[in-house]
């Protein structure tokens, strides 16, 4: 690691992980065009006109984040990760470098936008206080095509349940391509944790041959742990409408189950990787999303605890003591390409199904609407049919 790098850590205040492109039209390094875009299933970007490929800059190791999770003090956070000004506009204005127009653009949900005079793509690369820019990237690898056709098998494998409504109205070529925005946290920890953990000694039943009961013997003992860890790339939503994990509402959870992503592979921010691509922006602080990550830190210390053990009856932990020596924090988009239905239930209510493909590695998981009746038939199908398995066996003795 660069000397200036190690000596920026030891010192208080942000890590400035701004870039020096300023806004407006990035070009080409070796024609100068304007027209760039991402090379689809690579982390590379394309002149549209040269054909010149080039990859930005890995983003830890430009400000150094490759460095040692166990040498971590205090709380360090790069420029990308200040607090949101709640103030701050959405709408901010480019000036196009070509012709001088001016072009609006709407950072809550694009990055980037064609000047309506001369037709060149202009780009929000600097920071701004509204949480739109992040410090990194990374690229997505799946392309539409292979998201539509994971989307199309995980429907499939569930269409025997689906409501007649969801099927007709099905189009898996609608799933977009979205940059979610998380804030990516390392952390050397110690825990202590207390409790008690059992040992079976026997194991014997009672009861008549038709009402048995089974019961255990054990040896309990108290269990104690105390010892440091690290978290690598801790993964966190950073966007409150994600974060919104209302199963009664949405399955915004789905989201978590295609994790992990390789984060370690992530880009320095170069808006020219949006694309066609949608991305919703950072809109919590580091200190609204430290009790998450505090939480799902503790749960590592548990497991680390836990895979020490030969209590084969389990422990049951009763004192839990987090204590956080050191946190560096990360601002990344994240690829998911994502397909959404809204379900109109009889009552008037509605539910929003989604259905999540990793873009990098393909991992999906989702929701989908079930027609009950279906359910039910099945279920009482299925009892039917082992109830009269259990009478041909009793008839049989």
């Amino acid at each position: 690691m660069p000397q200036e790098l190690a000596d920026a850590l030891q010192q208080d205040g942000p890590i400035d992980s701004s870039n020096a492109k300023g806004d407006g039209l990035t070009k080409c390094p070796r024609c100068g065009s304007a027209e760039i875009g991402p090379v689809p299933g690579t982390d590379h970007l394309r002149c549209a006109y040269c054909r010149y490929e080039w990859v930005a800059a890995n983003f830890m190791a430009s400000v150094g984040f490759d460095s040692p999770i166990d040498q971590l003090h205090g709380t360090v956070v790069t420029t990308g990760v200040g607090d949101i000004d709640r103030n701050a506009s959405n709408i901010i204005t480019l000036k196009c470098q070509g012709c001088g127009a001016e072009v609006v653009v709407n950072t809550e949900s694009q990055l980037q936008a064609r000047c309506h005079w001369c037709r060149q793509v202009l780009s929000q690369q600097t920071q701004i206080p509204n949480g739109a820019v992040p410090d990194a990237v990374l690229p997505f690898h799946l392309t539409h095509e292979q998201a539509v056709e994971q989307v199309r098998k995980f429907a499939s494998r569930r269409r025997m349940f689906a409501l007649k409504r969801f099927k007709q109205e099905f189009v898996p070529e609608n799933v977009v391509g979205v940059y979610m925005p998380y804030l990516l946290v390392d952390g050397n920890a110690h825990a202590k944790i207390d409790g008690f953990g059992e040992i079976k000694t026997r194991q014997y039943q009672r009861g008549s041959d038709n009402n048995k009961t089974t019961y255990y013997d054990a040896d309990v003992y108290r269990v104690g742990r105390d010892f440091d860890f690290t978290v690598d790339d801790l993964t966190i939503e950073s966007s409150s409408a994600r974060a919104n994990q209302n199963t009664k509402q949405n399955t915004n959870n789905v989201i978590n189950t295609i994790l992990p992503f390789d984060t370690k592979n992530s880009v320095a921010y170069d808006a020219n990787y949006m694309g066609s691509f949608t991305s919703e922006k950072r809109d919590l602080d580091v200190d609204q999303v430290m009790p998450v990550a505090r939480s799902q830190m503790l749960s590592i210390a548990r497991q680390k605890a836990t895979e020490t053990t030969n209590y084969d009856r389990g422990i049951r932990w009763e004192s839990e003591q987090l204590e956080l020596k050191g946190t560096r924090w990360v601002s990344v988009l994240l690829p998911v390409w994502l397909y959404s239905y809204y379900e109109k239930k009889s009552d008037g209510s509605a539910f929003l199904h989604y259905i999540a493909v990793n873009g990098r590695t393909g991992e999906t998981m989702g929701s989908i609407p079930v027609s009950v009746g279906k359910l039910l038939l099945v279920a009482l199908t299925l009892g039917t049919v082992l109830e009269g398995v259990a009478i041909a066996i009793v008839a049989n003795f």
